[in-house]
C-alpha cells in the first residue's frame, strides 16, 4: 500500500509538470498575456495573505469594501452610511445613531470615495474616509477594527461628490458641493440660480489626539457644480484644487447647456491662508443644523450632537486664498503628482490632457497674470499656468493616478482604457483595453508622495460578457493590471460590489498587525453588559423588560424566559463572554421585524423586540460558534396584555 501511495504522488507530480510545460509551450494570449503567467502572478496560496488591501467604494450600496490584492478576493463590507442586516449596523440600539441628519433617520446613500489618512503624504493605515453623496456626510473608518466610528454632516452642501480627500498629513478633510443651492437655505424660484444659488468648499478638521472631525470652515464660491479634488504635497502642500463644470450656470439639460464653455476651472485654495484668515476674525458664522455621529471609544455606543453654526470665508475677504485655472472641457477629476508640482485636469469632453505647473501657477499669481475676476477669484491665464498637454490622452478621460517611477496612467471612460504616459515628457507610451467603460482606477499610494506603483486597478461600470449572466443586472468589475514592467499586462478580472468608484490601496503590512481581535471583557464600559453568566437576570421597568444575555460557546443565559406580555418593549442585551479570536455569536428571536446581531468577542449589542401576540418564541445563534452551535437556543413565553404570569428565567 505505501508503494502505490508513492506511486500516486509520484504520477500526480509528473502531471503537474507536463501540465505546466504545455502552459508555457502554448500560453493564451487573448488578453496580451499568458494565463499561466497571470495565474502565478495573482495566485495567493492557502493559508498566504495578499501583499496590499484594496478598499473600494461601495456605491449605491452606501458601504465600503474590502478586497485583497493580487488575488481580488473579497474579504469584507464595511457598513458605513446603509443599513446592514449582516451585522445589525442601524438596527441594533447602539448604532441607531449614527443615521442621525438634520432631515432625521437617514439609512442609506451613495458612496463614493474613499481616501486613507497620512502622515507626510504617504498613506498610514490609520483611518480611511469615504464620502455620502445623496445626504452630505463624510465618515471614518477606525482600520484597526474595520468599523466606522465617526461620521459628520456637511450643511450647505448637496450632492457631497467631491469628498472626501485629506491634506498631506490629515490636518483637513476636505469637501466640495456638486450641486450649488440657495445659501442660507431658502425657498427660490429656480430661475433665480445665478442670483441665490452658490456652491461651498468646506474643510473638515481631524483631531488627533481627540480622534474627532469638526467643520472647521466652509468658502463660499460662485454657483458652479464642484467636483472631485486633491490636496497639494511637498511645495504645493499648503493648497488643494477642485474641479468644476457648469461654469454656464444652467439649470436644465445640462448635458448640452453646461458644455457650452470651452474651458471651466481647476480651483485651487490655499488652504493654510484660508485658516489663518479664520483664526484672524474674518469668517461669518452662519446658521447651520447638522450633526456629528460618533461611536463611544469605552461603550461602544453611538451618540450624536447637534450643530447650529458654521463659519464661512468670502473669497472677497481674504485675497490670496483662492484663485481659478482654466481648464478644458467638463473636467471630473484632478490629480497632483508625488512630487507637488504638476496638476492634472481630467477634461471628460477634452481632446488633450492638461497639465499645470504649481511652480508657474505661483509665478502667474505674482505676476498678475488674471483673465478676469470672478467673485473676488482671480483667473489666471491659461497659457501662464499650463506645463504642457498630453495628446490623445483617449476619449473621456476622467481620472489620473501615477506610479514610483515617473509615469502617469489616466482612464478613459468612451474609449474604455487606460491610457500611460510620462509625466516629465507628456509622451503616452503604452494603453491597454479595459473592457467595459472604466470610471476611476487605483494605484496602491497612487495619489500620494510614495505610490507602491506594482498594480493599477481598473474600476469599471459596466462587464456585459466578461461574467456569466445573472439577468439584467450584471456585476460590476475591477480589473488587476501589471504595471511593473514597460507594458500593462491584464492579470485578472474580479467582480465588484455595486457601483465601483474610487478607491485606495496599500501595503497589508501597514494594517494587518494593528488589527483588533478582541473586546477586552474588563474594559467593556456599556451600561447593560454583563461580566459573566452569573450577572445574566431579567427586570421589569413598567411596560420595558431588560434581559441581560450572555453568549458562550454553545449556549445562552437565561434559555427560558417568562412573563413576556403583548405590549412589552424588550431590550435583549447580549453580552458575549468569549475573548477569543474570531469567535463572534450572532442573536435572532421569532418576529423581530429589524435584524439580527452580531455580538465580537467582549462586545455587548442590544436589539429592540416588540412581540404582537402571545406564543412561544425561539431565539438562537445566527452565526456558526461550535460543533453545538445549533444547540445554541432558547425560547422566551409571551403572554397576553394584562396577565399575571411573573417574570421567571433561568440562570447560573
Amino acid at each position: 500500500m505505501k508503494f502505490l501511495k508513492n506511486q500516486k504522488v509520484l504520477l500526480s507530480i509528473v502531471i503537474f509538470i507536463g501540465l505546466s510545460i504545455l502552459m508555457v509551450a502554448c500560453p493564451a494570449t487573448k488578453e496580451g498575456i499568458g494565463t499561466d503567467d497571470a495565474a502565478v502572478k495573482t495566485y495567493v496560496p492557502p493559508g498566504e495573505h495578499d501583499e496590499f488591501y484594496a478598499f473600494m467604494s461601495g456605491g449605491f450600496s452606501g458601504q465600503l469594501t474590502v478586497y485583497g490584492l493580487p488575488s481580488g478576493r473579497k474579504f469584507r463590507t464595511v457598513p458605513v452610511f446603509s443599513v446592514h442586516p449582516e451585522n445589525g449596523w442601524g438596527f441594533s440600539e447602539e448604532t441607531k445613531a449614527m443615521f442621525n441628519t438634520s432631515y432625521g433617520f437617514v439609512p442609506w446613500d451613495d458612496a463614493h470615495h474613499p481616501e486613507l489618512s497620512m502622515t507626510e503624504g504617504v498613506p498610514d493605515g490609520r483611518y480611511i474616509f469615504i464620502n455620502a453623496n445623496n445626504t452630505p456626510r463624510v465618515a471614518r473608518i477606525d482600520l484597526s477594527q474595520f468599523e466606522t466610528v465617526e461620521i459628520l454632516e456637511i450643511p450647505n452642501s448637496a450632492g457631497n461628490h467631491g469628498s472626501p480627500f485629506v491634506t498631506e498629513n490629515t490636518e483637513y478633510i476636505i469637501a466640495s458641493t456638486r450641486f450649488s443651492v440657495p445659501i442660507p437655505e431658502a425657498d427660490v424660484p429656480i430661475s433665480s440660480y445665478k442670483e441665490n444659488f452658490k456652491g461651498t468648499l468646506s474643510f473638515i478638521k481631524l483631531d488627533a489626539e481627540a480622534e474627532e472631525m469638526s467643520l472647521d470652515f466652509q468658502i463660499l464660491v460662485p454657483g458652479y457644480n464642484y467636483d472631485l479634488a486633491h490636496a497639494g504635497k511637498g511645495p504645493s502642500r499648503d493648497w488643494a484644487f477642485f474641479t468644476t463644470y457648469n461654469t454656464e450656470e444652467a439649470t436644465t439639460l445640462l448635458e448640452v447647456n453646461a458644455s457650452r464653455n470651452d474651458k471651466d476651472f481647476v480651483a485651487a485654495v490655499n488652504w493654510a491662508k484660508a485658516a489663518e484668515a479664520v483664526r484672524a476674525g474674518k469668517a461669518k458664522e452662519m446658521p447651520a443644523k447638522y450633526f456629528r455621529n460618533y461611536m463611544d471609544h469605552d461603550t461602544r455606543i453611538a451618540h450624536s450632537e447637534e450643530k447650529k453654526t458654521v463659519r464661512v470665508l468670502n473669497p472677497a475677504d481674504v485675497p490670496g486664498m483662492i484663485y481659478f485655472l482654466p481648464t478644458p472641457k467638463s473636467p471630473h477629476g484632478v490629480d497632483v503628482d508625488p512630487t507637488g508640482e504638476y496638476i492634472v485636469g481630467n477634461g471628460k469632453l477634452a481632446t488633450v490632457l492638461p497639465v499645470h505647473s504649481f511652480s508657474k501657477m505661483l509665478k502667474a499669481i505674482e505676476n498678475e497674470a488674471f483673465e478676469t475676476v470672478i467673485n473676488g477669484i482671480p483667473v489666471l491665464k491659461y497659457d501662464e499656468v499650463l506645463a504642457g498637454e498630453v495628446q490623445d490622452p483617449g476619449l473621456g478621460p476622467l481620472h489620473t493616478e501615477f506610479d514610483n517611477k515617473g509615469f502617469a496612467y489616466t482612464s478613459a471612460f468612451i474609449t474604455s482604457e487606460i491610457v500611460k504616459w510620462n509625466v516629465a515628457t507628456r509622451e503616452v507610451v503604452d494603453r491597454i483595453p479595459t473592457y467595459y467603460s472604466i470610471g476611476h482606477l487605483m494605484i496602491p499610494g497612487g495619489d500620494s508622495k510614495q505610490p507602491w506603483g506594482k498594480y493599477v486597478v481598473a474600476l469599471n461600470k459596466i462587464t456585459k460578457d466578461r461574467y456569466l449572466p445573472t439577468g439584467p443586472e450584471l456585476c460590476q468589475a475591477g480589473q488587476l493590471i501589471d504595471i511593473s514592467g514597460d507594458k500593462m499586462k491584464l492579470l485578472l478580472d474580479f467582480p465588484l460590489d455595486g457601483e465601483p468608484h474610487y478607491a485606495q490601496g496599500i501595503p497589508a503590512s501597514l494594517i494587518k498587525d494593528k488589527s483588533v481581535r478582541i473586546f477586552e471583557l474588563e474594559k467593556n464600559n456599556h451600561p447593560h453588559a454583563i461580566k459573566s453568566e452569573k450577572q445574566a437576570r431579567v427586570e421589569r421597568d413598567g411596560n420595558d423588560v431588560h434581559i441581560y444575555l450572555s453568549s458562550i460557546r454553545s449556549h445562552f443565559t437565561p434559555d427560558n424566559i417568562e412573563g413576556i406580555k403583548v405590549g412589552d418593549t424588550v431590550y435583549w442585551h447580549l453580552t458575549n463572554l468569549e475573548q477569543d479570536w474570531d469567535v463572534p455569536h450572532g442573536f435572532a428571536v421569532k418576529g423581530a421585524n429589524n435584524a439580527e446581531l452580531l455580538v465580537m468577542p467582549g462586545e455587548t449589542r442590544t436589539l429592540k423586540w416588540q412581540p404582537q401576540r402571545p406564543d412561544v418564541y425561539p431565539f438562537y445563534c445566527t452565526d456558526f460558534c461550535s460543533a453545538l452551535h445549533q444547540e445554541m437556543q432558547g425560547y422566551v413565553r409571551v403572554s397576553p396584555a394584562g396577565s399575571d404570569v411573573p417574570i421567571t428565567f433561568n440562570g447560573r
